[in-house]
């Protein structure tokens, strides 16, 4: 490459823009070098270290080299740093010492004395040794001695200042290794004037920036020097460095602007409010707009053409960082900012300008996203760029409006003026879109060209935004726009059209309860409508927009006008009823009835009066109000009675009815309430709580779909119910607020009168509640006269008094008698209480709730059990019943026992008195009420009478006796004759019967405990070891109850796993090592397991036998394939059946029932464990119960303690 003899001024202000390095000294020899340099030195990166704490950066040095000129060096004050030499280098291959004394020393100090003269530190000499010289002069010195003369002549204390390139134009690895060495130091000291001037550059550039407070400060001028920071790292393409410069000086405007908007403003920024003369929008399609650089820099650039320049540099950098989505982003937020910061400044700006250059800039930033994404990337990211297409639509049509063309008679001459000066404006397009068939300039040029072409436009534009909003989910933005396309066709005389999207945008409003855009659309709908001839529509529209509270006085009249003069037009000529919703009309807030129990007989009379708020701004004069009422006779319904009326009817009469938002009447706010509950997860094993939490039972309701329905506006077509029952009230005037209207109705026919609408005629105009909720009714009844008692006898003292008694009706005739006398009579009553049940064991009944629906008031554990009972009595000279309450005590209160003796059964019934009074009781009797022919009950009682006193207990006794095998449960029932011991018997009492059942009462396992003293002795020691031997021995054969979890069965035999467990809890005894252990039990009848352990009494006496408790182990669910093996868990010890069988094995790792689960959790961690079930009452005999030994005391004690039990 042949450097130019008089090399040009670096081209600034491009991409194309390198660092400068000057060359001084031979041209011809650099210009030989100059494509393998230019080649070589950006191939490897250089670690960039900056100051103040910033990141390290690699970047790749690239360095534009011309021709050494004194011209080019920085002048004092110069701040261009593109224009600035980072580097100088002498290029020599002189290797003969008379030249170098001759030439060349005289020729290098005059250069670098220019560099002094300069203050330019940065140089580099070069001597390029060639073997070609070398060979044509043999009589020259060696090359060292040139390079050690320059070394010593001008590199003092920097001898790595001079270097040598040897042969560069060889291809050998001498030469190779050369070239690295001498690209390495010039990277270096690129680097190094790099990080010096930038250093240096900053440190100037923030002292200038903190003088901003200072008279004459200038932002322009501050403005060229960032930049040209800016500039620098964008050369070095380090991108995202030179857009944090152009973001600081934004944001540095930003907040001057803001500040001259609160007062407090910078004499420079009068600059920038000069009038807007030119609105032609932004300008991307090249890196640097140099026209409104220079504007700039001239201090005569208006807000706009800063703010152009600006965002023009961004989007540059961000799209060299591939980040065009933002540049969607910062573009959104920069138009609306500039039309903010034009009103703070009060610039002057024509009208539509302001609009011109927002929707040009628009469809600009799109088209430069457009250019450098494909289609794919663009159809992913509408998110991003949605935005910029509403704002151009909107923008557009604030222009068709302006300038006439969406008026109905087309644009007048001064519209057409007003889009001249406007087309004016823009200027001559520009030469990088001339030939753009859609460029944004042809698109508004065409556009306001005529009204068809506004028209396509527009349409074209809304229609995308739509389309792109209901694509991403953004359905409110896609209604707004739908809104101006409904205006847009209002005003081109198209309401067909326009109600679509006013009805859509309203549904979508409603739904989510914005209240003011609610309004705002009905005024639109109301005018559609209006114009569409959509009466009935229209009049429910205006009644929603009466009643709105959004809209001022004037308003809500005049659409309240507009609803009475239809129904007055209609009274001159009557036609076809308009029924609309009554919600917008008026709110019925309560109902009061008298009588206030809503309740009344036939004949008489009733007042209903309801509380009606009206929501009209005018008094209304309404023609009648009525109420439809639907009558039902239903078995009994009309049987109200006093007691009934007390349960079921209000206190007060007044029913109150929820508030109604008329104007959101299906709004968020009016979804249903939470219905929480709690929820409990107990273990099947123990019954203990595993988890709780709380459950939403209407989540069906909360999480439906808003916009499901068909309409959420008042639906059309609600018509009155007919039917022979209304209640009327004629000439009601309305006032706005509170009204109070009063009905009455005399009742004819016995019934339920329900309230089901409301309806109030205004002319031909009715307003109908469809739904009175909640449920409102009133009851007619009529009675003949029954006293409801049962008749223990049918005697009077008068012959003439005569009494007929029915099941559960009892009509008493009086007879005929004079004025003013008085008839007595006395009825006796008796209560049959309904027999008590229980099932199990009478020690199991204090676990279980018992759930009755009859009227027992237990009061308390001891005290009788009181039935209440109530009688009404009704006489034909009252409409009222008169209640009298009976309490019956029942005075006993029986349980029950199973009781064993080995195999032998004994069922034992204890009756306790619980009443003040002493009992004579008779002829007791127990029964199996399955009437088993194999099965006796002999009672053991010798008294067939016998007293109970007050508070005291009377046990009676049977055993059972049984020829085949037992039922699994056995159903009981318990009578016994009573009688009050000092009343005489002649009282006819039914006797007290307790039902009962016993289940699974055979026995099953005998568990005998023996306890033997020390071997050589005679009796057991406080203090010494004492052998005790269990045994467990099995009853029967295989039983049905046996038939669980713990059941194995195998080919010979069935056996099942028992847990026994030794307790002292009397603590007499220490249970020395094991006390507890599970045993593979054979389900034999005789089968025998014995235990051994040690025990040692602690005290002398005859002390009891420790307990030993037998219980089922049942496995633990789990579906875990790897299961502890059972093996594991028995241990060896003695077990005798009558068959040959191996040895099993018990536990000894179990210590307890509570000590198994710490046992497990440490040595067994992770694995399940199983189940005790205890076995019920009567399955297990403990032949050792209350056996006791005889312990003497150690004769070393000298304290004698003596245990007496």
């Amino acid at each position: 490459m042949e450097p130019p003899e008089e090399p040009l001024r670096p081209v600034i202000y491009t991409m194309e823009n390198k660092p400068i390095v000057t060359c001084a000294g031979d041209q011809n020899l650099f210009a030989s070098v100059y494509p393998t340099l230019s080649q070589q030195l950006p191939r490897e990166p250089m670690e960039w270290r900056r100051s103040y704490g910033r990141a390290p950066k690699m970047i790749h040095l690239e360095s534009n080299f011309v021709q050494f000129k004194e011209e080019l060096l920085p002048k004092e004050g110069n701040k261009a740093l593109l224009t600035f030499p980072f580097l100088h280098i002498y290029w020599t291959e002189c290797c003969d010492t008379e030249i170098y004394k001759a030439t060349l020393k005289d020729d290098i100090t005059k250069w670098q004395n220019v560099l002094k003269a300069h203050s330019s530190v940065d140089w580099l000499i070069v001597v390029v040794e060639s073997d070609a010289k070398k060979k044509n002069k043999t009589n020259i010195l060696p090359r060292t001695s040139i390079v050690d003369k320059i070394r010593n002549d001008f590199c003092n204390k920097q001898s790595d200042r001079c270097v040598v390139l040897c042969d560069p134009l060889k291809d050998s690895s001498r030469t190779q290794e050369s070239w690295n060495a001498f690209l390495t130091k010039l990277r270096t000291l690129l680097l190094m004037s790099f990080t010096k001037n930038l250093g240096k550059f900053e440190d100037d550039m923030r002292t200038l920036r903190e003088k901003r407070t200072e008279p004459g400060w200038s932002f322009c001028e501050y403005f060229m020097v960032q930049e040209e920071l800016a500039f620098v790292f964008e050369m070095l393409q380090q991108f995202e460095d030179a857009l944090v410069q152009y973001d600081e000086l934004d944001a540095l405007f930003s907040q001057y602007v803001v500040n001259f908007g609160a007062g407090d403003g910078a004499n420079w920024l009068t600059f920038f409010c000069q009038s807007v003369k030119s609105w032609n929008g932004l300008i991307l399609r090249k890196p640097i707009d140099m026209q409104k650089r220079e504007l700039i820099q001239s201090q005569e650039a208006t807000l706009l053409d800063l703010r152009s320049y600006l965002f023009s540099r961004q989007c540059t950098l961000l799209i060299f960082l591939q980040r065009p989505w933002e540049v969607s982003q910062r573009a959104l937020e920069l138009l609306h900012n500039c039309v903010q910061e034009l009103k703070l400044l009060e610039v002057s700006v024509p009208p539509g300008a302001l609009d011109c250059w927002v929707f040009l800039s628009c469809l600009e930033v799109l088209q430069r996203i457009e250019g450098c994404c494909d289609r794919a990337q663009i159809d992913s990211n509408i998110s991003h760029t949605v935005g910029l297409w509403s704002y151009a639509t909107e923008k557009l049509k604030s222009l068709g409006y302006l300038c006439g063309l969406v008026s109905e008679n087309g644009p007048n001459s001064e519209d057409l003026n007003r889009t001249v000066d406007l087309l004016a404006g823009l200027g001559a397009e520009r030469p990088e879109t001339a030939k753009t068939a859609q460029s944004p300039y042809k698109k508004l040029k065409e556009a306001l060209s005529s009204v068809e072409a506004f028209e396509k436009h527009y349409l074209d534009l809304s229609h995308a935004t739509i389309e792109m909003y209901t694509s991403i989910g953004r359905i409110r933005s896609a209604k707004l726009v739908g809104k101006d396309l409904a205006e847009f066709y209002m005003r081109k005389k198209s309401p067909q059209k326009a109600e679509v999207y006013l009805q859509n945008a309203l549904k979508n409003y409603v739904a989510e309860g914005w209240a003011l855009p609610i309004t705002h659309t009905r005024k639109q709908l109301a005018e559609c409508q209006k114009h569409l001839g959509q009466i009935e529509n229209y009049l429910q529209t205006s009644s929603l927009l009466a009643s709105d509270s959004h809209l001022t006085d004037d308003e809500r009249k005049h659409f309240c006008q507009e609803i009475l003069n239809f129904a007055n037009q209609q009274k001159e000529s009557p036609g076809l009823k308009v029924v609309l919703s009554m919600h917008s009309f008026a709110q019925l807030k309560h109902l009061h009835f008298d009588p206030s129990n809503a309740l009344v007989h036939v004949g008489g009379t009733l007042s209903i009066e309801i509380t009606l708020l009206s929501q009209m701004p005018v008094s209304v004069q309404v023609e009648q109000i009525a109420i439809s009422v639907h009558f039902s006779i239903e078995k009994n319904s009309y049987r109200k009675t006093a007691e009934w009326l007390t349960k079921h009817k209000t206190s007060n009469g007044i029913i109150s009815f929820p508030n109604e938002n008329s104007s959101v009447p299906f709004s968020r706010s009016n979804s249903p309430a939470l219905e929480l509950y709690e929820m409990y997860e107990r273990s099947p094993s123990d019954n203990s709580l595993n988890t709780t939490g709380i459950i939403c039972k209407n989540v069906h309701m909360l999480l439906r779909r808003q916009e499901s329905s068909s309409s959420l506006e008042i639906p059309s077509g609600v018509t009155l119910e007919d039917g022979a029952h209304i209640l009327k009230c004629s000439n009601v005037t309305l006032d706005p607020g509170v009204n109070k209207i009063i009905f009455r109705t005399q009742a004819k026919e016995p019934g339920t009168y329900t309230l089901r609408q409301m309806c109030t005629s205004v002319g031909q105009v009715q307003f109908v509640l469809p739904h009175i909720y909640p449920i409102v009714q009133y009851d007619v009844y009529s009675q003949d006269p029954q006293l409801k008692v049962e008749p223990l006898t049918e005697k009077s003292s008068e012959a003439s008094l005569m009494i007929q008694s029915s099941e559960k009706v009892t009509s008493v005739s009086l007879p005929m008698a004079p004025a003013y006398h008085m008839i007595e009579f006395e009825l006796e009553v008796l209560s049959l209480p309904s027999v008590p049940t229980t099932s199990g064991d009478s020690d199991k009944q204090g676990n279980k709730e018992p759930h009755r629906k009859n009227k027992e008031k237990q009061k308390a554990t001891n005290c009788m059990v009181t039935l209440d009972q109530k009688v009404s009595i009704d006489c034909p000279w009252s409409i009222y019943s008169t209640i009298i309450a009976l309490t019956f005590n029942i005075p006993f209160k029986a349980t029950h026992s199973l009781l064993s003796a080995g195999k032998r059964k004994y069922i034992q019934v204890c009756v306790q008195n619980l009443s003040e009074l002493d009992f004579q009781l008779s002829d007791s009797n127990l029964i199996d009420t399955g009437d088993s022919p194999d099965l006796q009950l002999i009672p053991l009682n010798t008294k067939c009478q016998q007293y109970i006193y007050s508070k005291q207990s009377v046990f009676f006794v049977w055993e059972l006796m049984w020829t085949k095998e037992l039922p699994p449960s056995l159903h009981c029932h318990f009578s016994l004759d009573f009688y009050p011991a000092s009343e005489d018997r002649s009282i006819s009492l039914k006797p007290y019967s307790y039902e009962f059942q016993v289940e699974n009462f055979f026995t099953l396992y005998n568990v005998k405990a023996e306890i033997f003293p020390p071997l050589g002795t005679e009796y057991c020691k406080t203090g010494s070891l004492c052998s005790l031997e269990v045994s467990i021995t099995r009853l029967s054969d295989l039983l049905e109850v046996d038939k669980d979890e713990a059941l194995t069965e195998s080919d010979e035999y069935c056996t099942t796993k028992l847990m026994y467990e030794v307790v002292d809890n009397s603590s007499n005894w220490a249970v020395c090592g094991k006390s507890s252990g599970v045993i593979s039990m054979p389900v034999t009848a005789r089968a025998t397991h014995k235990v051994h352990m040690e025990v040692m009494p602690l005290f002398a006496g005859y002390l009891p036998f420790p307990d030993v408790r037998l219980f089922k182990y049942l496995p633990h669910h789990s579906a875990h394939s790897t299961q502890l093996d059972a093996d594991s868990w028995i241990e060896n010890d003695n077990l005798s059946v009558d068959k040959n069988m191996d040895d099993q094995t018990d536990n000894s790792s179990l210590k307890s029932k509570s000590s198994s689960h710490s046992a497990a959790s440490v040595e067994h961690k992770g694995l399940p464990m199983p189940r005790l079930q205890p076995f019920p009452s009567g399955q297990v005999f403990n032949s050792s119960t209350a056996m006791q030994i005889l312990v003497i005391p150690s004769k070393d004690d000298h304290i004698l303690e003596v245990s007496v039990t």
